[in-house]
């Protein structure tokens, strides 16, 4: 069963500062839904974060621990972080988004996959869990940066 669930929410402050917080990927365990660790595991080509680069995060979903490799696909500061996983239980895409508006960012994010093998019957379940986990994580997110 294919996911596509986004979420979004104005954060009152600029993209510049929240994308600076969010595609940072060391912040990662502190505002992501059961994320408990992230770790650059394959620099970007031209070193550090970037285009190429890889973050291994372990984290619990559905009452199971998973580890999965995201590798950056885009990356286009402070707008756009584009990832795919390249290795884990399912395929997933994750985009982060931060555009300018009259409130101050316009913070999105956009999770597509297939649940998998693993997945396919707890499915639906995992659809509504990936739509609250990410409305969650915007709102870890701004208050992370209202501190």
């Amino acid at each position: 069963m294919a996911i596509d669930e986004t979420a979004e929410r104005v954060i009152g402050l600029p993209p510049e500062r929240v994308a600076g917080y969010a595609m940072d990927w060391r912040h990662d365990h502190e505002w992501t839904q059961g994320i408990r660790t992230a770790e650059l595991t394959r620099e970007a080509d031209t070193g550090g974060f970037g285009l190429g680069a890889e973050v291994t995060r372990t984290a619990h979903f559905l009452g199971r621990r998973i580890h999965y490799v995201l590798k950056v696909a885009a990356y286009d500061p402070p707008r756009l972080l584009d990832m795919v996983s390249v290795a884990g239980p399912m395929p997933m895409h994750v985009t982060y988004s931060f555009d300018a508006h009259p409130g101050g960012t316009l913070a999105r994010i956009r999770v597509r996959g297939d649940s998998g093998p693993l997945f396919r019957l707890a499915a639906p379940l995992m659809a509504r869990q990936v739509r609250s986990s990410i409305g969650k994580d915007l709102r870890d997110l701004e208050r992370r940066l209202a501190e």
